[in-house]
């Protein structure tokens, strides 16, 4: 039976033309900024939108179908993902996405073992929240570069397609409604497309060059048969398998280990917190059943998924937190539902070709806002937390963390034949827990204590 706070309890199944409408609400929610992460990171979109989906079914089948959570690619990840291509391609790329996986389990066989007190004194939120600010202030020269230059010239015709997308996405968020308010992602960019396509017809700037959608297309239409058509259709997209299209011996540096492993710690808060915010909009205590190593573990074994298949890390998505929210619709089969669709998605040709064809320009406006809000996230744990900053422990903490993330600060150590680089996002993250646990007074970076305060148990 359904609870009475639910349109639809948690294993409620609906009926399929509900189903569907309910699934592809998910699938909306959670496109824009799947597809936004391995644009920026040179990783194929379409092979998000599969592993998004087969890591979304392998974490409902892990928490046991009891937690309605739509996994998508994580933005913790890109700049270490840009580091990572550039030491070992997209192999080793994969190889470092699959170890942070590896760190997901570790920590849920912990969680499992000791219970949750002890991750507060590891991952306290004035050295969390002041790294997730470093994570969203160190993309932000890769938006404004996206969104005003082309081959680092200056260009004022997509500097105005990225703004025209920022304003469509800021103005969606702040006065769309109901399930429109919980896509502004998706309609900014679909507005900026349609801005760049007007450009490009009317101007001599082609800044939208849509000829893959258009062979695509006609390639559908001009098919002999309908299985033609069907085969035109679908195309399956260029996976990445280790052993098949690389060697992770081959591959393997620490260099890779040490700029993606530590941003699971980081992502670890974060899931945590999702978890504590669907547990009070659900009014179930998720973190107590199925437990917060189930779910944990699940984000993990999602991550070493796309890491087999060339896709970006995951992690559960707010913006269908958001979905349930306005919906009250928590069945798992509704989300199973919209898991599935965003495999189909990934192997439908033309989608992918049209994905290819959004403008730079269009997915830097998109940025300027994701890249603040995830500054602004870090701010907020602050604040919630009721962290003193005139507390002169925390304020050297912070200013730290920030100044060496954003400065881009980094260190070389030689270990025999190799130096390994630990930097960024990673080298601050360090620092700011040693600081963290060599400093006095280490109950002020607490703070209020609520940052994994466990929600009531209402069931």
């Amino acid at each position: 039976m359904s609870d009475k706070n639910m349109e639809l309890g948690i294993r409620d199944v609906p009926k399929m033309s509900k189903w569907i409408l309910f699934s592809i609400q998910h699938l909306f929610a959670m496109f824009g900024a799947t597809i936004l992460v391995p644009f920026l990171t040179e990783l194929s979109p379409a092979i998000a939108l599969v592993s998004s989906g087969l890591g979304t079914l392998a974490y409902l089948v892990i928490t046991k179908g009891q937690i309605p959570a739509y996994l998508g690619s994580s933005f913790a990840f890109i700049a270490p993902i840009t580091s990572a291509m550039a030491i070992g391609g997209t192999g080793g790329v994969m190889i470092g996405s699959f170890l942070a996986g590896v760190v997901y389990g570790i920590l849920s066989l912990l969680i499992a073992t000791f219970g949750t007190d002890w991750i507060i004194k590891v991952l306290p939120p004035i050295v969390v929240g002041p790294v997730i600010v470093v994570i969203g202030l160190g993309l932000a020269p890769t938006a404004i570069d996206m969104a005003m230059n082309v081959d680092g010239e200056y260009s004022g015709i997509h500097f105005s397609a990225a703004i025209v997308t920022l304003l469509i996405t800021v103005i969606g968020s702040l006065l769309f409604k109901g399930f429109f308010g919980l896509i502004p992602i998706l309609i900014g960019i679909i507005g900026g497309y349609l801005y760049s396509l007007i450009i490009s017809a009317t101007t001599s700037s082609k800044i939208l060059d849509a000829s893959g959608v258009q062979a695509a297309w006609d390639k559908i239409i001009n098919a002999g048969s309908f299985g033609e058509a069907i085969q035109s259709i679908f195309l399956v997209p260029e996976f990445v398998i280790p052993f098949v299209h690389y060697n992770p011996a081959d591959l393997f540096s620490l260099s890779i280990v040490a700029v993606m492993v530590p941003v699971a710690v980081v992502t670890v808060a974060e899931h945590i917190g999702d978890q504590m915010v669907l547990s009070k909009i659900a009014g179930k205590n998720f973190i107590k059943k199925p437990g917060l190593h189930r779910s944990i573990l699940g984000d993990g074994v999602a991550t070493m998924i796309a890491s087999a298949l060339g896709g970006p890390p995951n992690t559960t998505y707010g913006e269908n937190i958001g979905v349930l929210a306005i919906t009250r619709v928590f069945s798992v089969f509704v989300i199973g539902g919209a898991a599935v669709l965003a495999i189909l998605f990934g192997f439908v040709g033309i989608i992918t070709e049209l994905i290819a064809s959004i403008p730079t320009a269009v997915m830097g406006g998109v940025s300027i806002l994701l890249f603040g809000i995830i500054a602004s996230s870090g701010l907020r744990m602050l604040i919630d937390n009721q962290i003193d900053l005139g507390i002169k422990r925390n304020l050297v903490i912070s200013s730290v963390i920030l100044v060496i993330g954003i400065g881009g600060a980094y260190i070389n150590i030689p270990l025999g034949d190799v130096d390994v680089t630990i930097a960024g996002m990673a080298l601050s993250a360090f620092i700011g827990l040693i600081l963290n646990l060599v400093l006095p007074d280490k109950e002020s970076g607490y703070g209020n204590g609520q940052m994994f305060a466990e929600p009531d148990d209402q069931e």
